[in-house]
């Protein structure tokens, strides 16, 4: 299979960078950049190892974004640093895919997860992790942790909407993970 990136840039273009400095910020979600607009969404999506297991393959092999109608092209199966893939959200022409890149992964015994930053031609410009995490009560919570800033004049002009658009993404994506726990 020729190499995502490739089939994305186009022959003779340049691989496209992260477009943005702070790469990795997220492993600290306590602590995000300054400016950048700050996304924490938590959700409790099932309960035990069983859960945990499940949500955690979900969340790595891009299960939970397909399932919640994201079309997802990538260079491997499973999240791994350096992983490049599109994550494409809306219908037809309103279709907007999103080029990122794998910065971090987490494979642990009670935490699961990754982040991803933003590549040129991306409409925001930061970073964005998924993680799962088996809690000494047994409760399984997923947890997106995001900084970003607009970087394309659609997303500038969208201004004030975007954020609540990000918040209600991540929220789906607590309720997709949760019925995919529950299957």
């Amino acid at each position: 299979m020729t190499r995502l990136m490739n089939s994305l840039s186009g022959p003779g273009h340049r691989r496209p960078s992260l477009t943005y400095r702070e790469v990795g910020a997220t492993r600290t979600p306590e602590v995000l950049p300054a400016g950048y607009h700050h996304l924490r969404h938590s959700a409790v999506v099932g309960h035990g190892r069983a859960a945990f297991e499940t949500a955690g393959a979900a969340v790595t092999t891009w299960r939970m974004h397909r399932a919640s109608r994201a079309r997802v092209r990538s260079d491997a199966e499973r999240a791994e640093p350096g992983v490049r893939l599109e994550v494409a959200l809306g219908a037809g022409p309103l279709r907007i895919g999103v080029p990122c890149e794998v910065i971090w992964t987490a494979y642990e015994e009670n935490r699961t997860g990754f982040a991803y930053g933003t590549l040129s031609g991306h409409p925001e410009c930061g970073e964005e992790s998924f993680v799962v995490e088996l809690e000494p009560d047994g409760s399984v919570r997923f947890t997106v942790t995001a900084f970003s800033r607009p970087a394309a004049w659609y997303t500038r002009l969208g201004g004030p909407v975007v954020p609540p658009l990000q918040h209600a993404y991540a929220r789906l994506l607590g309720r997709t993970l949760g019925r995919l726990v529950k299957a």
